[in-house]
């Protein structure tokens, strides 16, 4: 299991997070329609929007620090291990969290599957690749 290898998958997971991340912290609730736009939202209280949206703006940039974190430590994943495994973690409790969903059949929609692959399988996979690496 090549290290330059890891490298490359993490610096592309670390992308992919930001641009994620992106989407959601500089468009909020609505999101910058990156990702295919579709209206869904209707407001019935200004003010209340405002707050949550503020907060799903945090969280936005609270991941894209995350997709920083992998792309930054790909310089030396050995020496950033505990931060990449946090990381994978925060992603892999992320993908357990979509089940608390009231209806679960959202969960396995053609639009959230691969993503959930992705957090439930892939950050598993990645963390053992990493405890594998040597220096």
């Amino acid at each position: 299991m090549s290290a330059a290898l890891f490298r490359i998958v993490l610096v592309l997971s670390g992308a992919a997070v930001i641009f994620l991340a992106l989407n959601v912290a500089l468009a909020g609730i609505p999101t910058m329609g990156w990702l295919g736009e579709r209206p869904f939202l209707a407001v019935t209280d200004e003010a209340q929007y405002a707050l949550i949206d503020n907060h799903v703006r945090f969280f936005g940039g609270l991941f894209a620090g995350l997709g920083l974190l992998l792309v930054f430590a790909a310089t030396d994943p050995v020496k950033y291990r505990q931060a990449i495994l946090l990381v994978f973690a925060a992603i892999f409790v992320g993908g357990v969290a979509r089940f608390s969903a009231p209806d679960l059949s959202v969960v396995f929609d053609p639009e959230i599957v691969n993503s959930l692959a992705a957090e439930l399988l892939l950050m598993p996979l990645l963390a053992f690749w990493l405890s594998r690496l040597k220096r």
